[in-house]
């Protein structure tokens, strides 16, 4: 029997660092993003220069879903290079059409490369969530198959994660979720009078504003009491953070005193996530009970 060679493929949304992913052998797809009537592919920016440019952009920027053919020559290439699998994880398909993009690849090049198809096998999965909500499963699932584990048991861990991770995210501001129309104008201009700051759930493709917290000073407590109640005892979690690193420290440290660890990471928000919340957002991905 052929031993397992893994391809990982995933997209910039996960948020992956790119040192972890080189190490990892991550093939991370960019989204091409249009600001200001100027193409970009969204990989040409750090976290911190797109935070630069959604704060001096005249419109929110616009992403696009990744081309069906971009995905099918990625898995020609990978089975013409004798991988045995192929380890496909999106952006969740509630907020992108890159998943459906993703199994039309795969049907495609099951039909145009049958003999390739039959010796490489095309795993792909609707994360239905954001940033390292499921940049997490394929760093784990990497690091586990150079640990020797067999690839049935990575994608059994990869669908328990994506059944299980729920992402808490505050935003400091509402000017974006006002620019992008995620609320209208007059509430965002209330709610900026009354400092309200809200805290979205982010669980199974859904966002859902579950709080709003009123003045900065409140957000990360809030944040760190949803979080800490949600993580099942021992489960892996993380802290992301926009432009502000102060707010991620704290979160950081409110966390570990309160759950007893620290999490495995604090990672920068990228374009999918700041577009949407701006980049003055701070966020705590954990692994919460499974609820399929």
């Amino acid at each position: 029997m052929n031993k397992q060679k893994i391809k990982w493929i995933t997209d910039t949304a996960c948020d992956i660092p790119p040192d972890m992913a080189e190490e990892l052998g991550i093939e991370i797809l960019p989204f091409p993003v249009l600001v200001d009537g100027k193409d970009y592919l969204d990989n040409a920016f750090t976290p911190e220069e797109f935070y630069r440019v959604l704060l001096q952009a005249k419109e929110i920027p616009v992403t696009s879903r990744i081309r069906t053919e971009e995905f099918l020559s990625r898995y020609r290439a990978a089975a013409e290079e004798w991988m045995t699998d192929i380890v496909h994880i999106t952006i969740s398909s509630t907020g992108s059409g890159t998943y459906e993009s993703a199994l039309m690849a795969k049907q495609q090049f099951v039909e145009k490369y049958p003999s390739l198809a039959a010796r490489t096998h095309v795993h792909i999965f609707d994360s239905k969530s954001y940033s390292f909500g499921y940049g997490h499963a394929l760093a784990e699932g990497a690091m586990r198959a150079a640990g020797g584990d067999p690839i049935e048991e990575i994608l059994d861990y990869i669908r328990e994660w994506i059944d299980s991770t729920e992402i808490f995210l505050a935003c400091y501001s509402l000017d974006f979720a006002r620019r992008s129309g995620r609320i209208n104008s007059t509430a965002a201009f209330v709610g900026e009078m009354l400092g309200l700051r809200p805290v979205i759930h982010m669980v199974d493709g859904g966002n859902n504003v579950i709080d709003k917290v009123r003045g900065d000073k409140n957000v990360v407590p809030r944040v760190c009491e949803r979080a800490a109640k949600a993580l099942v005892p021992g489960g892996e979690y993380y802290v992301m953070q926009g432009m502000l690193d102060t707010p991620a420290e704290e979160l950081a440290a409110a966390l570990t005193k309160q759950i007893g660890y620290p999490p495995r990471g604090i990672y920068h928000l990228g374009p999918a996530v700041s577009t949407n919340a701006g980049p003055r957002s701070v966020a705590a991905v954990v692994r919460g009970v499974k609820r399929r």
